[in-house]
C-alpha cells in the first residue's frame, strides 16, 4: 500500500526544519540550506531518518564494485575517457510520453538505461568509431548519433544529447587534444580546491555539468553528473591503483530520479498531497520549479543526515561517506515500480 501523504511541509515538526548536517566541505551541501527551511512542497522526516539509520548502520555498506563493462578500461586513461564521455549524456532513458525504456541487445545480453548506453558506446568502439575522441564528437551528426545509439526506441532527448557531445567535443578538441584524461591531468586531485579541483574545473570548462538552479534568489548547486563520474572512477578503480580524490568525503548524494523515490518509499521524504498525486500520475515536474528543486535539495539533505546517523552507530574504523549510502538506495531501488518524478532535463 502506498504511504499516505503526510500533509504539506508547513505541518512539519520544527525540529525537521532547523537541524543542519555537519559541514563536509561541499559547496553542494552548503547551498541546499536555503531550500530546506523554506520548502513548501517537500520535507524530510528526521524521525524516520533516525529510525532507518538504526538498521542501515549494521549493513556492510561497501564501496560499490563498479566495473567498466564489456572489457572497457584496460588502461586508466581509457577508463577516464569512457566514463566521462558516457557521463556527458547519462540522463533520461525513459520516453516521456510512453514510459518505454531505452534498451539494446549486445554481447549476449539485453541492457537498459545507462548500461544500454555504455553498450552502444562499446559497440561503436568495436566498429572502429572513435567515440571517445572529442575531435569526432565535435562533428557528430544526428544520423551518426542514431546509428551509434540504435536501440529498442529512439534515444530519449536525442537532439539535446547530440548537442551536448558536440559542445563537449569542441572543448576537448581545442584545449585537451581530444580526450578527457588530458583534462583530468590539469586538475588538482581534489573535488574542490580554490577553482583547481576536479569538480571546480569540470563545471567551468564544460557548461553541461554546471547543474545549478535558483530558488527564491538563492543559487543551489546540485552537480549530480559532475560528482557521479568521479565517483564511478574512484570506486571502480580502487582495486587497480585507484582514481585519486583526496577530499572524497566532501562528495554528496547524486540528486536524480531514483534516490528520492527510494527515500519516499521509506517515508523519509514527505510530499505535499498535490505533488505526490502528480508524481503518481506521471505528470511532468518542470525543471527549476520549486517542487523539482525541493525534491533534489531534500534528497541531498536527507542522505547527509542519514549518513551522520549511521556513523553515530558505527565504530571509527567503519565510518561511511554519503555516496556509499546513496549507492545502497540506488542499487536496491533503481528498478522499483514506485513512481519517480519526471523532469525533462540533461542534468540528471
Amino acid at each position: 500500500m502506498a504511504p499516505d501523504p503526510a500533509g504539506p511541509p508547513s505541518s512539519a515538526r520544527s525540529t525537521d526544519l532547523v537541524r543542519q548536517p555537519v559541514p563536509i566541505g561541499s559547496p553542494v551541501l552548503e547551498s541546499v540550506r536555503a531550500v530546506i527551511g523554506a520548502s513548501r512542497f517537500v520535507r524530510t522526516d528526521v524521525v524516520k531518518v533516525v529510525a532507518h539509520a538504526r538498521w542501515m548502520a549494521y549493513e556492510e555498506l561497501p564501496y560499490p564494485g563498479f566495473g567498466l563493462p564489456f572489457g572497457v578500461g584496460a588502461s586508466p586513461d581509457e577508463a577516464v575517457d569512457f566514463v566521462l564521455t558516457h557521463n556527458c549524456i547519462n540522463t533520461a532513458f525513459t520516453d516521456f510520453v510512453t514510459g518505454a525504456k531505452f534498451e539494446v541487445e549486445f554481447a549476449g545480453g539485453r541492457w537498459s538505461d545507462s548500461m544500454a548506453m555504455m553498450a552502444c558506446l562499446k559497440r561503436a568502439m568495436d566498429r572502429g568509431v572513435p567515440v571517445l575522441d572529442g575531435r569526432y564528437l565535435a562533428q557528430l551528426t544526428r544520423s551518426e548519433f542514431e546509428r551509434i545509439f540504435d536501440g529498442t526506441i529512439e534515444m530519449p532527448m536525442l537532439d539535446e544529447k547530440r548537442q551536448v557531445l558536440n559542445e563537449v567535443g569542441r572543448v576537448l578538441a581545442q584545449r585537451y587534444e581530444g580526450f578527457f584524461h588530458n583534462f583530468v591531468a590539469t586538475c588538482s586531485p581534489r573535488l574542490y580546491d580554490n577553482g583547481r579541483g576536479l569538480v571546480d574545473q569540470l563545471v567551468r570548462e564544460f557548461p553541461r555539468f554546471d547543474d545549478v538552479s535558483t530558488y527564491h534568489g538563492h543559487e543551489v548547486r546540485f552537480y549530480k553528473l559532475a560528482q557521479l563520474g568521479y565517483w564511478l572512477l574512484h570506486s571502480g578503480l580502487r582495486r587497480r591503483g585507484g582514481f585519486r580524490i583526496d577530499d572524497i568525503a566532501s562528495m554528496t548524494a547524486f540528486a536524480d530520479y531514483i534516490v528520492p523515490a527510494a527515500l519516499r518509499v521509506l517515508d523519509v521524504l514527505v510530499y505535499a498531497p498535490d505533488l505526490d498525486a502528480r508524481i503518481t500520475e506521471g505528470r511532468e515536474i518542470p525543471r527549476d520549479s520549486d517542487e523539482e528543486i525541493e525534491i533534489r535539495a531534500h534528497t541531498l539533505y536527507a542522505t547527509a543526515l542519514l549518513t551522520e546517523e549511521i556513523n553515530r552507530l558505527r565504530p571509527p574504523s567503519m565510518q561511511v561517506i554519503i555516496p556509499q549510502v546513496d549507492a545502497r538506495l540506488w542499487l536496491n531501488y533503481h528498478t522499483t515500480h514506485w513512481p519517480h518524478h519526471r523532469t525533462r532535463t540533461i542534468m540528471y
